[in-house]
């Protein structure tokens, strides 16, 4: 039989699920905040839900390669055996930094949906939509300016809420997977 090179020999089948387990729950979840919150239609905010979780777990994926070499060979066995094969040795009092990862993980993926959010939405807006002709001066105070702030506010809040809900239940999945296997 001919060795193919190019198949690793263990391919992380299990990981891959449950990211995309992940993203099925978590879709559906941020695109009804997006929906109710930010008043999108239901296509608009299941679009950016999309788009915002799958390009945060890329950009997730692609930190985490780039950071896995430079970990310590005790954390590194750790987590290969933790992402194979559902095991946590406990031999190191390692849960205090698996708490730590998961609160940098939780805001570092907030901020980077945030970001996405925004160029998304100023990237996909129509050129000549919101802004008239002639632009009048705009005061410190002004009505506008007071409106940007709050709808720029209202999407910082949206997408914590819908974060968080999408964490929560996450976790919950984690839980019970913890729990049966």
């Amino acid at each position: 039989m001919p060795e193919y090179f190019f198949i690793p020999r263990i391919f992380p089948l299990g990981v891959i699920l449950l990211d995309f387990l992940f993203l099925l729950v978590a879709i559906p979840i941020e695109a009804f905040i997006l929906n109710r919150r930010l008043k999108f239609d239901k296509r608009t905010s299941s679009f950016y839900a999309i788009c915002i979780n799958l390009f945060s777990s890329v950009i997730g994926w692609i930190i985490f390669f780039f950071m896995e070499p430079m970990l310590p060979v005790r954390f590194k066995s750790e987590l290969i055996d933790y992402l194979f094969f559902n095991q946590i040795r406990y031999a190191y009092n390692i849960q205090t930094l698996i708490i730590l990862t998961a609160f940098i993980i939780f805001f570092a993926t907030f901020l980077v949906k945030y970001l996405l959010l925004r160029v998304m939405l100023i990237l996909l807006s129509e050129p000549g939509k919101n802004e008239p002709e002639s632009q009048p001066i705009i005061k410190r105070n002004s009505r506008r300016n007071y409106k940007s702030k709050l709808q720029n506010t209202n999407v910082i809040t949206s997408l914590l809420i819908g974060n968080a809900l999408s964490y929560s239940l996450i976790v919950m999945i984690l839980f019970i997977r913890a729990a049966y296997i």
